[in-house]
């Protein structure tokens, strides 16, 4: 894996973060895959598999509640924090910016919503999409 850019890089398991901790931060990944998911009936459930380009923790910038998930490193991987600070700079500088993460975050309550619908009734619906998170 390369060894330069802004991003931190982490190594096989580590983890970024903990379901439980504060949060005040949101998360680029920008080479390997990060495994995000929460503990429920005493077990891991995974939510998502993230790559290049994917974000997480980014519902830290908008409320100052606990972590609802945890992220672990699959593989290698280099991550990019990114503070309220620095992501309201980047979206002076560029407001298409938040115009993507909100995208981002509409297709995930779409799948989460599809989600419950198939848990509760069991039956598929038309605003099916892939992931939850991608």
């Amino acid at each position: 894996m390369e060894r330069e850019g802004l991003g931190r890089p982490y190594r096989d398991g580590e983890w970024i973060v903990r379901e439980g901790e504060p949060g005040d931060c949101m998360f680029v990944v920008q080479a390997g895959r990060v495994e995000i998911f929460r503990n429920g009936g005493g077990r891991e459930v995974r939510l998502a598999v993230l790559e290049e380009g994917d974000v997480f923790g980014e519902m830290s910038l908008f409320e100052r509640e606990p972590r609802c998930a945890s992220a672990r490193v699959m593989g290698e991987a280099r991550v990019l924090t990114l503070d309220k600070k620095s992501f309201l700079r980047r979206v002076h500088e560029d407001p298409s910016l938040a115009f993507r993460i909100l995208q981002m975050m509409s297709r995930r309550i779409r799948a989460l919503d599809a989600e419950l619908v198939r848990i509760k009734t069991g039956e598929e619906t038309p605003c099916q999409v892939k992931s939850a998170v991608s």
